[in-house]
Formats: C-alpha cells, sequence, structure tokens
C-alpha cells in the first residue's frame, strides 16, 4: 500500500499522547538515576563539576565532545574563522581561482598544526592514488585504496606511520588519523571518476585542491569528488532566495543544539550511567530501554551538530556539501540508517549501488551489503565490537529484504490487497515497530559496550517478557505512526510541488 494512506486524526492524537506520556516517564527515570548517582566513586571519571548553583554536576564521558568545546575549541574558531574570511576575499576578488585559494590556505593550516612530516605522509598517499589513477582501471582503484586505508587502521603500520610525526599535544592522535583517512577515501573517490572519465585523466592539482580543502579535511564529511569538482569550478556564484537567511538559521539552531547538549549533560547521565552495570541492572525495564534509546539520539545530534557547523562553513563558500544524518528518532529501515551522510554516500555510489543495482536481488543485495560492511570494518578499525556491529546490522539489512520478498509472495500479496490502506499501515507499523529496536541494539553496540547491548536485549526480550516487552513495542509501534505520518505529509508536499513545476 502507498504511503499515502491516512489515518483518523483521533487515532494519531491518540500516538502522540502515549509517546509522549512514554518519554516524559522514562525520563524520570533517568533523571532520578543520574541524581542518585552524581556523587559514586565509579562515576569519578565520567561526572565532573559543573553548576555548583544549581548542585548538578555534568556528564563528561565523550571525549569528542569535550574535545571539541574545551582543547579544540580555539583552534576551531581560529581555523575556521581564518578560512570563512579568506575564502570572502577571494571570492571576491579570484572566484575563477577560489579553489587554488582555499587549498594554498589548508595546505598551510594542516602544516602549521600537524607539521611537514605529517603534509609529506599525506603527500606521499596522494600522489600514490594519483599514479594508480592514471592506469584507470577501477579495480586497482579500489585495492590500491584500500591497501592505503589498512595502513593507517591496522597495526604496526598505523603506528609505523604516526611515529614520523615527532612532538606531541592532546590532539595529535585524532588529527592524524582523522586527516590521513578522510584523505584516502578523496583519493579513491579522484581516482575512480578519474577512471571513468571520457578522456584523459583530472590534473594532480585537481587532488590537491579536493583533499586540502580544510573544514572537510579532519573531519569531514566526504563529499564525491565529481560533485566538489562540479560546484567549486563554477566561476559565477550566485545565491538562491533566501539562502543567506537559511545559513544564518542553520547556525543559530547548531548554537542552541550545544547549549542544549551542554544543560541536558548536567540533568541525564547517558554516557556515563551504561559504564556502570551493576548499577544499570537496578534501572526499570523504562529507564533502560529510555537509556539505550537516548544514546542514540545523541549520537546522532552531536553528528548533526559537528557536520551542521562544517556545511554552513561550506555553503558560506558556495558548495553544496552532504547533509547532516537523518535523525534516529525519524527511522525504523536499516537503508536509512547512517550516521555519517558522506561516508554514506560515498559507500553507495561506488560500493553498494554499484554491486546491488537496483537492490531488488536477494544474492546481489547480500554481496553489496557484506561488501559495504566490509569495507566499513576497515573504515572504523578492526576490532571484536566492530565486527560484530557490522555483522548484525548487515544481516539486518539484508533481512529487511527477505521479509519484504516474503511479503510479496502471492498470498500474502492478494490478502494486502483486500485489506484498506488504513489497516495496512498498521499492520506494517508493527514491523516497524520491531525493526526500530533492532537498528537501536545494534547500534548501541559501537556507542557503549556489548555488555550493555545485552543486558538492554536481554531485559527488554526475555526477563522483561510479556509486559515490558508489548507495552514498548506498542509505545514504539505508536512512534512509528507518528513518522509514517510524517512520511505521507512530505510525500504529498512534493507531489504538490513536482505538480506545480510541470505546469510552469
Amino acid at each position: 500500500m502507498g504511503v499515502k494512506a491516512m489515518l483518523p486524526s483521533y487515532e494519531l492524537g491518540f500516538y502522540a499522547l502515549v509517546v509522549t506520556c512514554a518519554v516524559l516517564y522514562s525520563g524520570s527515570g533517568i533523571f532520578e538515576a543520574s541524581r542518585d548517582s552524581m556523587n559514586r566513586k565509579a562515576f569519578r571519571d565520567g561526572i565532573k563539576p559543573g553548576w555548583h548553583y544549581f548542585g548538578r554536576k555534568m556528564d563528561v564521558a565523550d571525549f569528542e565532545w569535550v574535545m571539541w568545546f574545551t582543547s579544540f575549541r580555539n583552534i576551531i574558531i581560529f581555523a575556521l574563522s581564518g578560512h570563512v574570511l579568506f575564502g570572502k576575499i577571494c571570492s571576491m576578488a579570484v572566484p575563477q581561482h577560489r579553489a587554488v585559494m582555499y587549498m594554498i590556505y589548508g595546505l598551510l593550516a594542516v602544516l602549521a598544526s600537524m607539521g611537514l612530516l605529517y603534509l609529506m605522509i599525506i603527500l606521499s598517499h596522494c600522489l600514490l592514488l594519483y599514479s594508480v589513477a592514471l592506469a584507470k582501471q577501477k579495480w586497482l582503484c579500489y585495492v590500491a585504496g584500500l591497501c592505503c586505508l589498512a595502513s593507517f587502521k591496522v597495526e604496526p603500520f598505523g603506528s609505523w606511520q604516526s611515529g614520523f610525526v615527532t612532538g606531541a599535544f592532546d590532539l595529535q592522535d585524532v588529527l592524524f588519523f582523522g586527516g590521513c583517512t578522510f584523505t584516502i577515501m578523496r583519493c579513491m573517490s579522484f581516482a575512480l571518476e578519474s577512471s571513468e572519465k571520457d578522456e584523459g585523466i583530472y590534473s594532480i592539482l585537481d587532488l590537491l585542491k579536493y583533499n586540502f580543502y580544510l573544514p572537510f579535511f579532519f573531519f569531514g564529511p566526504v563529499m564525491t569528488f565529481d560533485q566538489f569538482h562540479a560546484q567549486v569550478s563554477t566561476p559565477e556564484l550566485r545565491r538562491r532566495d533566501h539562502e543567506m537567511r537559511s545559513i544564518r538559521v542553520n547556525a543559530l539552531l547548531h548554537v542552541g543544539a550545544i547549549v542544549a547538549v551542554d544543560i541536558f549533560f548536567h540533568f541525564f547521565y547517558i554516557l556515563t550511567l551504561p559504564s556502570d552495570l551493576k548499577f544499570v541492572t537496578r534501572l526499570s525495564d523504562w529507564s533502560l530501554a529510555g537509556l539505550a534509546y537516548s544514546n542514540l539520539v545523541y549520537d546522532w545530534v552531536k553528528a548533526a551538530v559537528m557536520f551542521g557547523v562544517i556545511n554552513t562553513i561550506a555553503r558560506l563558500d558556495h558548495l553544496d556539501p552532504p547533509q547532516p544524518p537523518k535523525c534516529i528518532t525519524m527511522l525504523y529501515i536499516f537503508a536509512e540508517t547512517h550516521f555519517d551522510r558522506g561516508i554514506n554516500d560515498w559507500l553507495c555510489k561506488y560500493v553498494y549501488d554499484h554491486l546491488g543495482e537496483n537492490h531488488d536481488n536477494i544474492l546481489k543485495e547480500l554481496v553489496a551489503s557484506i561488501t559495504t560492511f566490509a569495507i566499513t570494518t576497515l573504515w572504523l578499525g578492526p576490532c571484536q565490537l566492530v565486527y560484530i556491529w557490522s555483522l548484525v546490522n548487515c544481516f539486518g539489512l539484508n533481512f529487511e529484504l527477505w521479509v519484504q520478498k516474503f511479503f510479496q509472495l502471492g498470498p500474502f500479496a492478494k490478502l494486502e490487497a483486500k485489506l484498506s490502506g488504513a489497516m495496512s499501515r498498521r499492520i506494517r507499523a508493527a514491523f516497524g515497530a520491531v525493526n526500530f529496536w533492532a537498528i537501536v541494539l545494534y547500534n548501541i553496540l559501537a556507542l557503549n559496550s556489548l555488555e550493555f547491548a545485552l543486558l538492554v536485549t536481554k531485559r527488554l526480550l526475555v526477563v522483561g517478557f510479556p509486559v515490558s516487552t508489548l507495552s514498548i513495542w506498542f509505545i514504539t509501534y505508536c512512534g512509528v505512526q507518528l513518522i509514517k505520518e510524517r512520511e505521507r505529509i512530505l510525500a504529498i508536499d512534493e507531489e504538490l510541488r513536482a505538480d506545480k513545476a510541470k505546469l510552469d
């Protein structure tokens, strides 16, 4: 049945009420647990002094978030502010050469922050993959690129290369591996796009302009070479209607998100609580479910803030970068689950869509998803936890297709055809609710720990059965119906815009 099947307004109102009450009830349990555990000895490393006048300490268990707003804050402000000012001057003075100016600024910034030896390592990998691109053989580009990526992700090669960078400061490892691994992904994109070029190959200068665009260099997102090259090569720089207003609004939203997370961490210790399994086992099933879910929501907010700030800078430079990830609250399908849309776009373009084609064939889909998660495993860094995460998410992605194919068989298709659109939507939402929690349980593996993921799974499916299991499933079903309603409205709006465009 189509996405446009409508439900009665009173039914949707009931779903919204149920979800709201459940979130408030679960949140109150997490708040009480946070308040009671504030002074526990086991939480000393994760909770630090915060707002003394409110009597609250702050959850600082997330290294990345703390890094951005303490030791890395001044560097971010200085480097990106310089890029914005430099880019504005270049866009006004020499718009046709702005990409070269961005490259020069990026090279100087990398040199100043990481040193000459680091820059030489980056340039050596760029030169190697450029040389491979000259052969215009895709398989060779894949092999060389993945070997270069493995040289940073597999020991002892990673430590050997990082050992060339002398000196030490708090962010050296983060900037070293971030810049190197994103460089490899960009160089692979360059090589693969060059292989498809009808005549000749892109120049080494094109690769350097692409790789040393500073906002993307250390932390991404990865913008595929074809898109970057087309956008920076545009000599006429024009803003769309109300574009600057949109950029300002997005910037304010990101500032608001940062403040909201800071406030949230003073009252909800969602990152530190899972570290003490003895304490977590005393929480109710509702609080435990809310704790697992809130960890995924926070990780999305963190990704949205990081990529949102970078994307704002890129939009000021007249680029159209990959969008921030889709909120986990709006997801109940594995195919849409990603926290880095740049990497997701890269993998889809060069691996997943290339091998899976239209994603309708079970065997091709299996090969495509296994290959995609194998590369993702290498990208994240091979270890036991990443292996498990890749395995279960790969299974979830394929299981979706298997279930879809099963229910497309004759008897089930005929049965659904006899149902009304609203009833079909209700049945699909029930399955979507199960999928939603599969996404949550599979991904807290990477965000917390295997032990915490197993604890949540056992409590929700075994210990809490049937009351907690069915209750949480029903609440999730209500949430999925609200997501489907939003999708229905968006689909109708999109259709109206398309009809208007045809008339115009």
